[in-house]
């Protein structure tokens, strides 16, 4: 029997919470640092979240793939089907080695180029965003029940802009909203700024560097899944599955009127 996405959005959710519980064990201690190829950080909660979610969805799903950012450095790309999970055990290591909380698990399920669920887990801060199709987006806070939530309309007075913390080109994002009207900006670390977007606490989120898929897949399916939309800089969908796993620039949208 073919699993439903309910199903398949239930079990990443469970190992997104697993995931963010053995990351707050590491957090907790004096964790070693060490510089990857492409010169990003790695510690040890990102390969013991990695160990977790990946036992997980293959018990669950053993004959989806998973590309895994740590497991991909490890061991090259994996042979991706239609259908694969793509997953960030630790988005934010930056954040995480900074110890702002601003750091999440993503697990996106992706279908035919498209991410059609996903999870944003943030540990530290007590959040989880999840969807799987449209109106589906629900925010869980730590203590209460899950809440449905929406992108919203850009207010008349202009936009509510939010952009990275590590990660920003001050001179290209400057130049870039030169040509919208802007009554607010936030920084936020990792792929929680998609979350805050779907729901209703910012309108934009431009990115301009280059990025994994597995950065924005979860993001992406959420967003999209509360009325929201991401596209590239040319205004076309961001795609999944490309070659070697990199997007370009992107512009991540609350609801358009």
């Amino acid at each position: 029997m073919t699993a439903s996405r309910e199903q398949l959005l239930e079990v990443a959710r469970r190992a997104a919470l697993a995931a963010g519980d053995t990351i707050l064990k590491v957090y907790s201690t004096a964790f070693d640092v060490r510089l990857k190829a492409d010169n990003t950080p790695v510690c040890e909660a990102d390969l013991a979240s990695e160990r977790v979610i990946v036992a997980m969805l293959s018990e669950a799903f053993p004959d989806v793939p998973i590309a895994s950012e740590e497991l991909v450095e490890a061991e090259g790309l994996p042979a991706c089907s239609a259908r694969f999970w793509l997953v960030d055990p630790l988005d934010g290591t930056k954040e995480f080695i900074a110890r702002n909380g601003e750091f999440a698990v993503l697990i996106a399920l992706i279908e035919d180029g498209t991410p059609v669920l996903g999870v944003i887990h943030a540990p530290a801060l007590g959040i989880t965003y999840a969807a799987c199709g449209p109106g589906t987006a629900t925010r869980h806070k730590s203590g209460h029940p899950p809440e449905r939530i929406s992108a919203c309309i850009p207010s008349r007075d202009g936009l509510v802009v939010i952009h990275s913390r590590s990660h920003e080109n001050s001179r290209r994002l400057a130049e870039f909203l030169q040509s919208y009207p802007v009554r607010e900006r936030k920084k936020c670390g990792s792929a929680l700024k998609f979350g805050v977007i779907a729901a209703g606490g910012a309108d934009l989120y431009p990115r301009f560097g280059t990025t994994m898929e597995w950065d924005t897949a979860a993001g992406q399916a959420i967003l999209e899944s509360a009325g929201g939309s991401v596209e590239t800089l040319a205004g076309t969908p961001l795609r999944y599955g490309k070659p070697g796993l990199k997007n370009d620039g992107f512009l991540a949208w609350g609801r358009q009127a």
